[in-house]
């Protein structure tokens, strides 16, 4: 395991890069870190993720700037987890949209979240003394909601549960491009710390029938094929799968958490170690999965004091 506790040690800086993926429509990624989407319509643009702060939305900002002069009417938060919905406030839009079962997650643990996640990650929580506190939808939805900006149509899917209980995936049917949240990782280590195991492939599945030739992943370089989409998704799910049958069979044997993580990274190192936030997720993943294979269905609520005691013992 890494010496230092999840990415408190990753602070060197990462190269930025905005890629147009059709006509108005952005994406931005980071050499791993989380990526976040621009759509341009005719009367204002949409933000899919806001970045972790309002300082770190900046760069975003900055960039939608060097493209378009329209006002920033919509931001999208494909899920709750606080490094991608902090920074919302930094766009002074009119309409934040989530998912109702995002919202119920905000309700239950969104302060708890804020707090593990400003511990787990610095660098990515630059300037954390601007967020004026926890990102609240205005606009929430059960299935689906369609937002027109102007002529442009865009889908916002409740895709089902997978990375958290409530992730939304935005799709543009005319331009077949979709920006997947953490749903869908590309050389990235999936965080599975408040996933559902069992749900998750079936997920992928509604995500691959929607038919994308460009996909923008949670994290990774944008995908501009329907091949790289057809990758991103398998690669995805062969990661969950094999965690998966790892620790369902660690856990028919009987063993104790800190034996089932042993074996867990003796086992996917091999295929998955070279990927980005390896060291960071596993640890949660792990422990998620085993909750889950051993019959909690819903996931326990992260706070700071227990990613440290859940660290110290796997460390251990």
């Amino acid at each position: 395991m890494a010496k230092t506790f999840a990415s408190q040690g990753d602070l060197a800086a990462k190269k930025e890069t905005f890629t147009e993926l059709a006509p108005g429509v952005y994406c931005l990624t980071a050499e791993g870190d989380p990526n976040s989407g621009v759509i341009v319509g005719e009367d204002g643009v949409m933000v899919i993720d806001a970045r972790a702060t309002p300082a770190m939305a900046q760069g975003l900002i900055a960039r939608i700037r060097e493209v378009t002069d329209k006002p920033i009417r919509h931001v999208v938060l494909t899920h709750y987890h606080a490094v991608r919905v902090l920074g919302a406030s930094a766009y002074g839009a009119s309409e934040i949209i989530a998912s109702e079962t995002t919202r119920d997650l905000i309700v239950e643990r969104g302060a708890q979240d804020m707090a593990s996640e400003i511990q787990r990650f610095p660098r990515l929580f630059q300037a954390a003394e601007t967020i004026p506190g926890l990102t609240w939808p205005t606009l929430t939805f059960s299935d689906r909601v369609v937002v027109w900006m102007g002529g442009r149509e865009v889908h916002i899917v409740h895709a089902g549960r997978g990375h958290t209980a409530g992730d939304t995936v935005v799709w543009l049917p005319r331009e077949k491009v979709m920006f997947a949240g953490d749903l869908v990782e590309y050389g990235a280590t999936p965080y599975c710390g408040d996933a559902y195991f069992t749900d998750w492939p079936a997920t992928l599945d509604r995500i691959r029938a929607f038919g994308a030739t460009a996909m923008v992943p949670g994290r990774g370089e944008a995908l501009t094929t329907a091949e790289a989409v057809e990758r991103a998704i398998a690669e995805t799910r062969e990661f969950l799968e094999a965690l998966t049958a790892v620790v369902r069979d660690c856990v028919g044997r009987g063993l104790t958490l800190d034996r089932v993580f042993a074996e867990a990274m003796e086992r996917l190192s091999p295929r998955f170690g070279h990927w980005v936030i390896f060291q960071h997720c596993m640890p949660f993943d792990v422990s998620r999965c085993f909750d889950e294979m051993s019959g909690i269905v819903h996931p326990r609520i992260w706070t700071a004091e227990r990613d440290l005691e859940m660290w110290r013992a796997l460390e251990g």
